[in-house]
């Protein structure tokens, strides 16, 4: 049975500053729609939304919704003015029978309602914003970014939350694993076409590239069959005095054609360069703890970062993560204990407040007014890696047009601020990278390009995120804040993090060093209700019935490392990737041997 329209957008055309966005458009969204919206940053996703939403009004065309339809909208600034504290916004319009939801989402999204509007932070703001949709209850919600200054457990709580709502909804965000789990549609926005799909973002990339080889083989054809036209009417000059003319006027079609075409937009030209080769040891933390106040920041706590290490910090919004990384790298110092640091380190930091970027100032000038950016003598260059570069062809390479120069960056987007930061930090060399929320507002492919060349940077990645797939697609180590200042170091990602707490129910000694082997980290004490006799202790019983799963664990990582550097091309083609995965294969080859190693010891003991 089909099912009713929630929306309907009928012939849209939109124009800014004399560029058009849309010209043409039409979709539909329907009862029960999941759909991803997605597309490259500044192509018009929230400009889009905006529209669904009745907030921007189109140069031509119908936006239609059904009477007694209504649309929620939660955009990424929402306008809290005339209200004293976040609750009231969030209850604002609901009946006071209705104001339970209220509480219900603050306690999932992690915010006071009796906060001061003018005390809060954006991110509080924002999850007010989201908490007063959810309570609205809409047929259609239209949320942009939700999971923008949410942790990874307040995004569990709205995953939960949207899988199991009878509304539809249209959902515009940088986090795969969210999208992945939540839609079932796609929408996507490329070159002012709006195409869709009726398969959720996990078929995303597969449809884009099938898409663009399908685009580029007409592409192909046409030139082809220009250049065929244009040769016959260049020798039909001579071969005949009358040409035929609805050739050369079906000649004359082709090129326009051809010159209408709107070329992709190419990729941003990320590129990390490692500066001097830093110490094999690159930073070892001894004992350090941080309170502020009665609060307990961090624990007495033990963290050795050899070079080339890639740490994640996990856990709540507000858990320390942030302030663990400034006890790191000497920002701030620890109350108690010491930290070390190794040779010849180059630190460069990419800070969730954006705050290296006064909003204020243009483009040109957030570059120009750098020191360390600054070449002597002269105001249009910039100095890139060493060597000098125009400042408008360096702004290029990050996607940034001629128009946007001279603009302040207070107009950008926020994906548009952070490739400026990039732009700022990849100008220089540098041997340890600071990651403190990167992925926030940058669209898909930035995000494939960023993991591509941290993958293939030389140095140490200290990082903080809450987006589990670039965790895993990044980290080796992680480090889980698990509350009243308890740090856990925990190898791998954050699958393996999940994994080691959820399947084997292993809880890792705080502490440990990054570099130890898995095979060498040793689970703390767990009291059983009624051992068994048995010639281990406890704690080797406990290590005995462990190492099966960390064997298993270790197997599958070597099978995976060795279909990849199976690939014929790969020593040639990236050679960086080669010797890391070669690394990575003989580190875990070792420990699979330590661990069976410990295991036959351990089995034999007990008889």
């Amino acid at each position: 049975m089909a099912r009713a329209p929630l929306l309907q957008l009928t012939d849209i055309s939109l124009t800014f500053g004399g560029n058009p966005v849309f010209d043409g458009l039409g979709l539909t969204v329907q009862q029960g729609d999941r759909v991803a919206l997605v597309g490259r940053n500044g192509s018009g996703k929230s400009t889009l939304m905006k529209v669904m939403a009745g907030l921007v009004e189109p140069d031509a065309g119908q936006v239609i919704t059904p009477a007694g339809v209504k649309v929620g909208y939660m955009e990424q600034e929402p306008d809290l003015s005339g209200f004293a504290t976040l609750g009231d916004f969030a209850r604002a319009g609901l009946d006071d029978s209705e104001g339970y939801r209220v509480e219900m989402a603050a306690e999932g999204l992690k915010f006071d309602p009796d906060r001061a509007v003018t005390t809060a932070s954006g991110g509080e703001r924002r999850r007010a914003a989201l908490a007063r949709l959810l309570a609205e209850a809409p047929e259609l919600m239209l949320l942009d970014e939700p999971t923008n200054h949410l942790d990874i457990e307040a995004i569990g709580w709205l995953e939960e939350q949207l899988s199991t709502t009878r509304a539809g909804f249209v959902l515009i965000s940088h986090d795969r694993a969210f999208l992945r789990a939540l839609t079932r549609a796609t929408l996507w926005i490329d070159r002012g076409d709006v195409r869709r799909q009726e398969r959720g973002f996990e078929h995303f990339e597969d449809w884009r590239e099938t898409t663009w080889a399908a685009e580029d083989e007409a592409r192909h054809k046409l030139d082809r069959k220009i250049k065929a036209e244009a040769k016959w009417a260049v020798e039909g000059i001579s071969a005949r005095r009358k040409r035929n003319q609805g050739r050369v006027r079906a000649l004359a079609a082709l090129r326009e054609e051809r010159s209408g075409q709107i070329r992709r937009q190419g990729t941003a030209a990320l590129e990390l360069e490692s500066g001097q080769v830093s110490g094999k040891r690159v930073i070892d933390a001894k004992g350090i703890s941080k309170s502020f106040g009665e609060r307990t920041i961090l624990q007495a706590f033990d963290l050795r970062v050899l070079r080339g290490d890639r740490v994640a910090f996990v856990g709540p919004n507000g858990a320390g993560k942030t302030t663990i990384i400034k006890m790191l790298t000497g920002e701030i110092a620890p109350d108690t204990g010491e930290v070390k640091h190794g040779t010849n380190l180059d630190i460069a930091v990419f800070d969730q407040a954006r705050s290296a970027i006064d909003d204020k100032v243009s483009l040109w000038d957030a570059l120009t007014g750098d020191p360390s950016m600054r070449v002597s003598g002269r105001s249009d260059q910039v100095m890139v890696r060493g060597n000098p570069k125009h400042v408008v062809a360096y702004l290029k390479d990050f996607l940034f047009d001629d128009a946007q120069a001279r603009a302040p960056v207070g107009s950008l987007s926020g994906g548009e601020k952070a490739r400026l930061l990039l732009a700022r930090i990849m100008a220089h060399p540098s041997n340890v990278l600071v990651l403190d929320e990167p992925t926030n507002d940058l669209d898909v492919e930035t995000l494939d390009l960023l993991q591509d060349i941290l993958g293939d940077y030389d140095g140490t990645v200290l990082l903080v995120s809450h987006d589990r797939d670039f965790i895993d697609r990044v980290a080796t180590t992680t480090v889980a804040m698990e509350g009243d200042g308890r740090a856990v170091i925990y190898p791998g990602g954050w699958s393996d993090y999940r994994a080691q707490r959820e399947e084997t129910g292993a809880v890792f000694a705080v502490g440990a060093s990054v570099d130890a082997k898995p095979a060498q980290v040793a689970p703390v004490q767990v009291q059983p209700a009624a051992p068994k006799p048995s010639g281990l202790s406890f704690t080797e019983k406990k290590r005995l019935d462990t190492l099966p799963g960390l064997m298993d664990r270790l197997q599958a990582e070597i099978a995976k490392l060795e279909e990849f550097l199976a690939q014929p091309d790969l020593f040639t083609s990236a050679p960086a990737k080669f010797a890391k995965a070669s690394e990575g294969l003989s580190e875990r080859q070792t420990a699979l041997a330590a661990a069976e190693e410990e295991w036959l010891e351990l089995a034999e003991r007990d008889g």
